[in-house]
C-alpha cells in the first residue's frame, strides 16, 4: 500500500496530520538535518524507526469523554460529551433518551380571532376546567396560557377605510376589536379561572384576505420565553386554532413590507410591534425558533385548510395536525391525543453543525428495530428507553484548531446533550524546534497562534457559559446568527453580506433597496437603516438633496403647505388639494372652515372658558348668521309635504290619461273616415249593352238565347237575369237600367 504521509511532500505539520490519522510529523530538532523538510511527515512507526523520538512526534489521537459526575439530565443521557478529532477519524458513543411519565405540561393557546372562529372561541370558555381534568391522568403540573392573532395591520390584509380601520366587522353590526398582529393575553397559569376570564372577554376581530398571520405570531410565542412563561423543566406545547392558511414569507412584500425577519421577541406592552415593517418567517426559520426553544406545535384546524397544514409536517418537526369539529367539540380529546403522541415519538436532531463534520447517527428502538437519527421510533412508552449510537467523523481541517461545540436535541424534549469538539488541525507547539512555545489558540474559531507557556499549551478549557453571547435573556445565543466561544460572539459569513456587533445583531444587508440597488447604492447600510453619502437623503438613499427645491412655490412654500416633497415631487397630504406644487384647493379656506371654530360659541355647554373668551372677541360677527329656526321637519310639516304631492301625483296622472285617451279617439276617427272613403271608390256604376253580354257569354262557351222584345222591354231592357246575387241592379228612371258591378 501506497505510503501517502511520505509522499504527500507536507512541508508543515498541518499539513501533515491534514493527510490522515496514520501521519505523524517530528518536531525534532537534529532529526534528519541533513534531509529536507518534507522527510519529517510519514507514518508514526517510520518516524520512530528513523530515529525520531517520541516526545517530538506529532500525532493526536481520538478522544471521547464523558463526565461521571454532576449529570443534571434525567430524560437525556449523557448531558455533555468532550471529542477530540483530527482529520480522517471517526469517534462513537451512545445517547440514551427515556420520556418521563407525568411530566410538567405548559400549554399555549394561540387562537386566530378572526370573524369566522366566533363560535370556536366561544367554545373555549368550557375548555380550561374539562381539560385539566383530562391532563391529570398525563401530567403532574399542567398551566395554561393564551393569545391570539389575526394578520398585519396593513393594507391589503386589512380595510384602512376611515369607518373600518378600528372595526372591520362594521358592515355586519358588530363590535370587534381592531385587527393586530399579535397579542399575548395570558401568561402559562395553573389558575384555570383566569384562563377562562381572559377567554371570556377575548372578542372577534377580523380582515380582508383568506391567510392570516399564523407564522407571525407562533413566531414571537416561541421566542419570547420570558413573556409567556414557559418553563425549562416542562413539556411545551403550542396549540394553535383557525380555519384558514397561514403567509409565508415574502407575502408582505405586497404591502412593501421587505425587511426580513430577524427571529428575535418584538413584544412590547403584549403586542408584538414588528407586525408591518418585518416580513412573515420562512418554514425554515419558524422551524429553527421551534426546536430551539422545545416547542411542540399542534394545529387544530376547522374546514378544508386541515390538508394544507398536514402537508407541512415534514417540514416542521416535532408538530401534529388535527381536525377540530363544528364549534370545536373535540377539543379536549384532540390535545391529549395529540400530546401522547408527541410523547411517544422520539427523534433526534443536530443543531449548530460544524464545518467538516458529519454525524451519522442510528435510533435502536425498544423493540429492537434500528431507524434513522432523524426518522426515529414511534410509540414509545412511559420510562422506554431508546439508544442512539452517534458516529462523528471530521472530514478536513479548513478552519485551524478552535473549540466548538455541536448540539444534539431530541425534538420536543427540554434536554439536550452538548458536544465540545476540539479539532487537532496543528501542532501543539509548532512546525518545528524553532516554533516551541508558539501554540494554535484554541478560543479562536480561525486558529490564530499566540505565545504562552508550557502550562497552558496543551490546556483543555471548557467554553465559558453562553448567557454571556446572549444581548436579553430571551433571545438567542449571538441573535442566531453566529457561535459562542468563551463568552465571545464570532457571527456567521453570509452571502447576502456582513453580519456583525457584539451579539451578531447587526448585519449591512437589511436595509431597504430601491431600483434593485441597496440604499439606491448612494449610502451604507449600517444596523438595517441606510447611512446616506453627501447629497442624498431619504430611507433609500433615492432622493437627491437638491430635489427640494423643485417642491417650492413662488412665496418659497414647499407644496403650498400642503404636503410633503419626496424626491422633487409633491405628495399632497390635505385629500381636497392637487396640482404638482398642490397649489389647488377650491374648498381649502372658505367661509366654513374659516369659521368652524365660532360653531361651538353657540354650544357653550360643551366649551371651555377660554374659547367663550375667545368668542367674545373672535366670533360676535358671526351672530346674524344664526336664527333659532327649527332646522327639523315638525308633524304638520311632514303632513303638508304629503299632501302636495299626492296631489301632483295625481293631477299629473289625470292629465296622462285624458293625454292618451284623446289620441286613442283621434286615432279611431281617422280610421272610420278612411273605410268610408273606401267604400265609395268601388261603386262605380258601369252601364252595359246587350250586345256585350252577348259577346261575354260567347266567351264563356254558351249560345246566348235571344227573344224578341216587347215594346215596353226595348225601351227598358232588364239584363238581371245574366247576374247572380252578388250584382246590384238599378231601376232608377232618372239613371235609367244601369247595372251596378264589384270591384274586382
Amino acid at each position: 500500500m501506497e505510503n501517502r504521509c511520505a509522499t504527500s511532500n507536507a512541508v508543515t505539520c498541518t499539513k501533515c496530520l491534514a493527510l490522515g490519522p496514520e501521519c505523524g510529523w517530528c518536531a525534532q530538532e537534529d532529526f534528519m538535518a541533513d534531509a529536507t523538510q518534507t522527510g519529517r511527515c510519514d507514518t508514526v512507526f517510520n518516524l520512530k524507526k528513523r530515529g525520531c523520538q517520541s516526545d517530538f512526534v506529532e500525532n493526536p489521537t481520538v478522544h471521547v469523554t464523558i463526565p461521571s459526575d454532576h449529570e443534571t439530565n434525567t430524560q437525556v443521557t449523557p448531558g455533555k460529551v468532550s471529542v477530540q478529532l483530527r482529520p480522517g477519524s471517526e469517534a462513537n458513543f451512545i445517547l440514551k433518551v427515556r420520556p418521563l411519565e407525568k411530566y410538567p405540561v405548559d400549554l399555549y393557546y394561540l387562537v386566530d380571532v378572526s370573524a369566522s372562529m366566533h363560535n370556536n372561541i366561544e367554545k373555549l370558555n368550557s375548555v380550561g376546567f374539562a381539560l385539566s381534568k383530562k391532563m391529570e391522568n398525563i401530567s403532574i403540573d399542567f398551566r395554561l396560557g393564551f393569545g391570539s392573532y389575526v394578520d398585519k395591520t396593513v393594507s391589503p390584509y386589512i380595510s384602512i377605510h376611515p369607518g373600518r380601520i378600528h372595526n372591520q366587522c362594521s358592515d355586519y353590526n358588530l363590535d370587534c376589536m381592531p385587527p393586530h398582529g399579535y397579542i399575548h393575553v395570558l401568561s402559562l397559569t395553573d389558575n384555570i379561572a383566569e384562563f377562562r376570564n381572559a377567554v371570556n372577554k377575548q372578542k372577534i376581530s377580523g380582515n380582508i384576505d383568506t391567510p392570516e398571520g399564523g407564522f407571525d405570531a407562533m413566531l414571537q410565542a416561541a421566542v419570547c420565553q420570558s413573556h409567556i412563561g414557559w418553563r425549562k423543566e416542562a413539556k411545551r406545547l403550542l396549540l394553535v386554532m383557525t380555519d384558514q392558511t397561514s403567509h409565508l414569507a415574502l407575502d408582505s412584500k405586497l404591502a412593501g413590507i421587505v425587511i426580513p425577519h430577524d427571529g428575535n421577541c418584538h413584544l412590547k406592552d403584549n403586542v408584538y410591534v414588528k407586525a408591518t415593517s418585518m416580513e412573515h418567517p420562512s418554514l425554515g426559520q419558524l422551524s429553527e425558533k421551534l426546536i430551539d426553544n422545545n416547542i411542540n406545535v399542534i394545529f387544530a384546524v376547522q374546514g378544508s385548510q386541515f390538508h394544507w397544514y398536514k402537508d407541512l409536517l415534514p417540514l416542521l418537526p416535532g408538530t401534529v395536525a388535527r381536525q377540530i369539529e363544528s364549534q370545536a367539540a373535540n377539543l379536549n380529546d384532540l390535545v391529549v391525543e395529540a400530546y401522547q403522541k408527541l410523547i411517544s415519538e422520539v427523534k433526534i436532531q443536530v443543531d449548530n453543525q460544524i464545518q467538516d463534520l458529519n454525524f451519522n447517527i442510528t435510533a435502536i428502538c425498544p423493540d429492537g428495530s434500528k431507524k434513522t437519527g432523524m426518522e426515529g421510533c414511534k410509540n414509545v412508552g412511559y420510562n422506554e428507553e431508546v439508544l442512539f449510537n452517534v458516529s462523528v467523523t471530521m472530514r478536513g481541517c479548513h478552519t485551524t484548531g478552535g473549540r466548538k461545540y455541536v448540539i444534539l436535541k431530541p425534538i420536543g424534549f427540554n434536554e439536550t446533550t452538548i458536544i465540545n469538539v476540539h479539532k487537532n488541525c496543528a501542532c501543539q507547539c509548532g512546525d518545528s524546534a524553532k516554533h516551541k512555545r508558539v501554540c494554535a489558540d484554541e478560543t479562536s474559531p480561525f486558529g490564530e497562534q499566540s505565545h504562552c507557556s508550557d502550562t497552558n499549551c496543551n490546556s483543555n478549557r471548557e467554553i465559558l457559559s453562553s448567557e454571556r453571547c446572549r444581548r436579553h435573556q430571551d433571545q438567542p445565543i449571538c441573535s442566531g446568527q453566529g457561535d459562542c466561544v468563551d463568552g465571545k460572539c464570532f457571527c456567521y459569513k453570509n452571502k447576502l453580506g456582513k453580519v456583525y456587533g457584539k451579539y451578531c445583531e447587526m448585519d449591512d444587508f437589511s436595509c431597504p433597496y430601491h431600483h434593485g440597488n441597496l440604499c439606491s447604492g448612494n449610502g451604507e447600510c449600517e444596523a438595517g437603516k441606510c447611512k446616506c453619502f453627501a447629497g442624498w437623503e431619504g430611507d433609500r438613499c433615492q432622493c437627491s438633496s437638491q430635489s427640494a427645491k423643485h417642491c417650492q412655490n413662488s412665496k418659497g412654500q414647499v407644496c403650498s403647505g400642503r404636503g410633503n416633497c419626496v424626491c422633487g415631487k409633491c405628495e399632497c397630504t390635505d385629500p381636497r388639494s392637487f396640482g404638482r406644487l398642490c397649489e389647488y384647493c377650491p374648498t381649502c379656506n372658505s367661509a366654513c372652515e374659516e369659521n368652524w371654530n365660532c360653531v361651538q360659541c353657540h354650544h357653550p355647554n360643551n366649551a371651555s372658558q377660554a374659547i367663550l373668551d375667545q368668542c367674545k372677541t373672535s366670533c360676535t360677527y358671526m351672530l346674524h348668521y344664526i336664527d333659532q329656526a327649527s332646522e327639523c321637519f315638525s308633524g304638520r310639516s311632514y303632513f303638508r309635504i304629503f299632501s302636495i304631492i299626492f296631489i301632483v301625483t295625481f293631477l299629473i296622472g289625470l292629465l296622462t290619461v285624458l293625454i292618451i285617451r284623446q289620441i286613442i279617439l283621434q286615432w279611431n276617427s281617422n280610421k272610420v273616415k278612411s273605410s268610408a272613403d273606401y267604400r265609395v271608390s268601388t261603386t262605380k256604376k258601369i252601364p252595359l249593352t246587350r250586345k256585350s253580354l252577348a259577346a261575354q257569354a260567347l266567351r264563356r262557351g254558351k249560345k246566348p238565347k235571344l227573344q224578341p222584345l216587347k215594346p215596353e222591354e226595348e225601351r227598358n231592357p232588364d239584363f238581371s237575369h245574366f247576374f247572380d246575387s252578388r250584382h246590384v241592379y238599378n231601376k232608377d228612371k232618372n239613371l235609367g237600367n244601369t247595372l251596378l258591378l264589384p270591384w274586382i
